[in-house]
C-alpha cells in the first residue's frame, strides 16, 4: 500500500538551502564564509606568487587555518604571517594565531 506523499516526486533541496535549515550545517557553512572573507581581507598583504596558492581553511575559535600546495610556500608565507594576524584583528577579527597546512594537489 502506497500513500500518496511517496508517490509524489520529491523536490530537490539546493545545498545552501539545506544547510541553512540545520543549525549545524548553518554554523559550518557561516565559518566557511567567515574563512573566505579573512582571506579576502589579506590578501593584498600575500606575496603575489603565493596567492593562487593559498586556500581559505577552517577556523578553529581564535586560530585559522590556510592551506599551502608546497613546503617552499609554507616558508614563504610564515614571514608574513604576523602581518596578517595584525591585519585581521584591526578589521576586528579574533584571531591569535595562523596555523599552515600543506596540501599536495589532487589528493
Amino acid at each position: 500500500m502506497t500513500t500518496s506523499s511517496s508517490n509524489q516526486r520529491r523536490q530537490p533541496i539546493q545545498v545552501l538551502a539545506a544547510a541553512e535549515a540545520s543549525p549545524t550545517l548553518a554554523g559550518l557553512a557561516q565559518l566557511a564564509r567567515e574563512s573566505r572573507e579573512r582571506l579576502e581581507a589579506v590578501e593584498l598583504l600575500i606575496p603575489s606568487s603565493l596567492r593562487r596558492i593559498v586556500k581559505a581553511g577552517p577556523i578553529d575559535g581564535t586560530e585559522w587555518c590556510l592551506l599551502v600546495e608546497s613546503n617552499a610556500a609554507a616558508a614563504k608565507l610564515r614571514q608574513v604571517l604576523p602581518a596578517l594576524v595584525a591585519h585581521l584583528c584591526g578589521r576586528g577579527w579574533q584571531v591569535t594565531s595562523i596555523r599552515l597546512k600543506v596540501q599536495t594537489p589532487g589528493i
